[in-house]
């Protein structure tokens, strides 16, 4: 009911939560149930089989490489990139797998990975199922779904689309931001007060901080990151990064840039874009909430960090707390998956959450933060997830930095009033939760509409 601040933001690799994370979470998860059941001693064969949008834009996503890696043992928020390759790519040359870790045996991942993209299993689009066997005797098998965010549900734990959710006893749960304000308004409480007081159900004060700090560091280090790093994108695109260029522009005319009010934006845009690319490349990202979405979070923070005038660290933890609050909201209400109700669920959440942290971190009150976060969606209602060749690269990249901007003036606008508005966030979630069912299949991450289908290839 109350998803965790940790839940929201998780640290892993790109390029996709729900078709990279997850999917190497549920490998990793069921050799696990595995080695717990005593079984995986008797496996000679693990077969994958992969539905929906998984198997319609996975390979474009990485999900190949992410299930060998967790059927391996890895998990995502211990992944090194470079490592992880040299992984890979001794699973494929050898042909041969070392099941959770463990076990050693063959594996063809022409035959024991299947894309079957004719079938869509009933709950989720982003559906999984991994078969082991004895020779030819079916050992166990189990079906996982990736529901965003690289948070996965097995197939016992699809009555909630919140996993994590209801395992801990938290002191003012919260299902609604209507909920959220009256909590607020009787405690006299911040919006990020309330979500330090759940946190406290499951860690001390300076392991809250301490954990911020890291999702926070994590965030700064793949700006950073993405701005050094040049070269063209994998894929087949032939995408050019394009954050080392912009940036080094920006740095040559500092001075003639003081005449230009939005030269600020040049720097949200490429910080946005440097978190893109370098998740498009597979690159240590923080779901934010997805890694779709991943630069439009860590750019407002930092837009927050180098220009507002009272930025400090206990303004970092305000904006990171706030929003997480609010991508809970969206999380238990609606969904935080492309493949489940499109882009508006990713990148429309992001700029929701970037919204509401920013105003909160200027100080303003939860009914401004609550205007900023339905501004920051509202505006963003019905937007479709259509990556080009199912790579999160066109128009996913851009489009974070196009939310990144958003979200700033959202926050603008909130901080400018008192609060009043005339459509609650409620309501727009709701409105997207909606918008979602009403969606073709086409423009939820199948690569089936949209720019997907329309971009002429040169």
């Amino acid at each position: 009911m109350v998803a965790s601040t940790f839940d929201l933001f998780k640290i892993g690799v790109g390029p996709s939560s729900s078709h990279t994370m997850g999917p190497m979470l549920a490998a990793a998860t069921f050799a696990e149930r595995l080695a717990d059941q005593g079984l995986l001693d008797q496996v000679t064969r693990v077969e994958t089989k992969l539905f929906g949008s998984l198997a319609l834009t996975g390979k474009g996503h990485a999900t190949d490489r992410a299930i060998l890696l967790g059927l391996s043992g890895q998990v995502p928020q211990n992944i090194e990139p470079d490592a992880a390759e040299i992984l890979v790519q001794k699973i494929r040359s050898e042909k041969r797998i070392r099941l959770g870790g463990v076990r050693d045996i063959a594996f063809d991942e022409e035959g024991d990975v299947i894309f079957d993209q004719h079938k869509r299993l009933d709950f989720h689009s982003n559906a999984m199922r991994f078969t082991v066997f004895a020779g030819e005797e079916e050992l166990a098998t189990r079906v996982y779904y990736s529901v965003g965010g690289g948070a996965i549900l097995d197939e016992d734990q699809i009555g909630t689309n919140n996993p994590e959710s209801g395992l801990w006893d938290v002191p003012h749960p919260f299902r609604s931001g209507a909920d959220l304000l009256a909590i607020a308004q009787e405690k006299n409480l911040s919006i990020a007060d309330i979500m330090r007081n759940n946190e406290r159900a499951a860690r001390m004060d300076d392991e809250i901080s301490a954990g911020i700090r890291e999702i926070a560091d994590a965030m700064s280090a793949c700006i950073d990151r993405g701005m050094k790093s040049g070269g063209v994108l994998p894929g087949g695109l032939r995408v050019k990064r394009r954050a080392p260029l912009i940036h080094a522009r920006l740095m040559e005319r500092q001075e003639r840039s003081l005449s230009d009010p939005l030269t600020v934006l040049d720097w949200v845009n490429l910080w946005a874009l440097a978190v893109n690319e370098e998740n498009a490349a597979g690159g240590k990202v923080v779901t934010a909430p997805t890694n779709g979405a991943a630069g439009i979070v860590p750019s407002v923070l930092r837009f927050y960090e180098r220009f507002s005038p009272k930025a400090d660290a206990e303004g970092v933890e305000t904006f990171l707390l706030t929003a997480a609050a609010i991508g809970s909201l969206f999380k238990e209400n609606a969904s935080i998956s492309g493949a489940e109700v499109g882009c508006q669920g990713e990148v429309g959440v992001a700029c929701s959450m970037a919204a509401g942290g920013l105003t909160a971190a200027w100080g303003g009150t939860p009914l401004q933060v609550e205007n900023a976060a339905e501004i920051g969606m509202e505006h963003n209602l019905g937007l479709t997830c259509d990556p080009v060749a199912g790579l999160v690269q066109v128009p996913c990249i851009e489009r974070n930095a196009v939310g990144a901007v958003k979200a700033i003036e959202a926050a603008r606008l909130a901080i400018m009033g008192d609060g009043t508005h005339r459509v609650s966030l409620d309501e727009v979630i709701e409105t997207m939760r909606k918008t979602g069912l009403d969606m073709s299949e086409r423009y939820k991450e199948t690569s089936q509409g949209g720019l997907a289908v329309n971009l002429v290839e040169c």
